[in-house]
C-alpha cells in the first residue's frame, strides 16, 4: 500500500523505512529538507509541501501525521482535510489527547474524510522491533488499513503465547489493536504511558536506595558498597521485575554506575499529565501515578540520583535528550 508520511523526526522516519522493507510506498515531507532527502534516497518518493505529498497520493489516499501533540499536528491535519479527496483517510500517530481527536474526527467526517488515532509505541528502536500500536476510529478503515498496521507491529516473536485467548481478535497478540472510536487509541496510549511513568519511578527510587546503602549517615558496619550494573544486569536474568526498562537501565549503568552524563531534569511529555486529569475526571484513585508525575517536577528543581536514572531511561527508548544547563 502507499502512504503519505508527514514529519520523519525520530519515529516518523523509522515508521517509513519499515514500511518500505515490507514491500509498501511512502510519499514524504518534512519542514528539514534534509531529512526528505535521505528518505528518497533510500526509495520513498519525496514531496516539497503538503499540497505537493497529497498529489502525489493514490486514492483512496492515506496520509499519516506524525508531529508533536498540539498545534502542529491540529494545523496538518486540517490543512489535509482540505487537500485530500474524500474516501481518504488521515491518521495521526503522535501522542495526541484523546478528546482532541474526537473533535477532529468529527470535523473530517463532514468532509468524507476518515480520522484515525493511533497510539504508537516504539520509540528510537521501532525500526528494528516493531511498533505497539493501539488504534481508534471507524472500523472499515482500520481493516482497509490492516496491511499497513501489520507490517508495522512487531509479531508474536519470542513473547510466550498467553493462555486462553483462542477464538479472540488475533491482532492484539501480534502488537496491534482496535481499541474501538474514534479518541480510543490515544487515549490507550495515554494510559500506557501514565503506568511507564509509575514503573519508570519504581525503578529509579529502587536503585537510588541500593546506592544510598553505602551511605555515610549509617552505622559503618551496615553499609553496603553495591555494584548497580551487576544488580540490573541479574535482575534481567529470570526475575520478576525484568522488562525493557530495566534492560535500558541496565546498559546506562554498565556504561556509567554513577551516570554522571546525566543532570537529572526530567521532562514529561503531556501523557502523564493527561492521565492524572482524567483520573481526577473519572474520580479514579491514581496514586503511584500522580506522585511519579509530580516527582519529574520535583526534579526540576533539585534533582537526585533517581532522576539520573529515570533521564537515562527516557534516552534510552525515546532518544530524549535533557535540556542543556542554562
Amino acid at each position: 500500500m502507499q502512504i503519505g508520511m508527514i514529519g520523519l523526526g525520530r519515529m516518523g522516519g523509522n515508521i517509513v523505512r519499515r514500511l518500505m522493507r515490507g514491500g509498501h510506498t511512502a510519499v514524504v515531507y518534512d519542514r528539514s529538507e534534509a531529512a526528505v532527502a535521505a528518505l528518497a534516497a533510500e526509495g520513498a518518493t519525496a514531496s516539497t509541501s503538503l499540497e505537493d505529498l497529497v498529489g502525489k497520493l493514490e486514492t483512496p489516499q492515506t496520509a499519516w501525521v506524525m508531529l508533536p501533540a498540539g498545534d502542529p499536528t491540529d494545523e496538518a491535519v486540517m490543512q489535509l482535510a482540505e487537500l485530500m479527496q474524500p474516501g481518504g483517510t488521515v491518521i495521526d500517530g503522535g501522542n495526541t489527547f484523546y478528546k482532541d481527536d474526537m473533535r477532529r474526527a468529527a470535523a473530517l467526517r463532514e468532509r468524507g474524510l476518515t480520522y484515525l488515532d493511533v497510539g504508537t509505541s516504539g520509540g528510537v528502536w521501532g525500526l528494528e522491533r516493531g511498533y505497539c500500536m493501539m488504534i481508534g476510529g471507524a472500523k472499515e478503515a482500520v481493516d482497509r488499513l490492516d496491511p499497513v498496521f501489520r507490517c508495522l507491529a512487531p509479531g508474536i516473536g519470542e513473547v510466550e503465547r498467553t493462555l486462553g485467548r483462542e477464538g479472540r481478535d488475533p491482532r492484539p497478540e501480534q502488537g496491534y489493536l482496535h481499541a474501538g472510536p474514534s479518541g480510543a487509541g490515544h487515549f490507550v496510549k495515554m494510559i500506557h504511558n501514565g503506568i511507564e511513568y509509575g514503573m519508570m519511578q519504581a525503578f529509579a527510587e529502587g536503585f537510588d536506595i541500593l546506592r544510598s546503602a553505602n551511605s555515610p549517615a549509617l552505622p559503618c558496619e551496615q553499609r553496603l558498597d553495591l555494584n548497580l550494573a551487576d544488580i540490573a544486569e541479574v535482575w534481567r536474568r529470570g526475575s520478576v521485575v525484568s522488562s525493557w526498562l530495566l534492560d535500558l537501565t541496565a546498559t546506562a549503568l554498565a556504561a556509567d554506575g554513577t551516570l554522571e552524563g546525566f543532570s537529572g531534569f526530567v521532562e514529561d511529555s503531556g501523557e502523564g499529565r493527561w492521565t492524572v486529569n482524567a483520573a481526577v475526571e473519572q474520580a479514579v484513585p491514581a496514586h503511584v501515578l500522580t506522585a511519579a508525575l509530580y516527582t519529574r517536577f520535583r526534579s526540576r528543581q533539585d534533582p537526585s540520583f533517581a532522576d539520573k536514572v529515570l533521564s537515562a531511561m527516557r534516552k534510552g527508548f525515546g532518544g530524549h535528550q535533557e535540556p542543556k544547563a542554562k
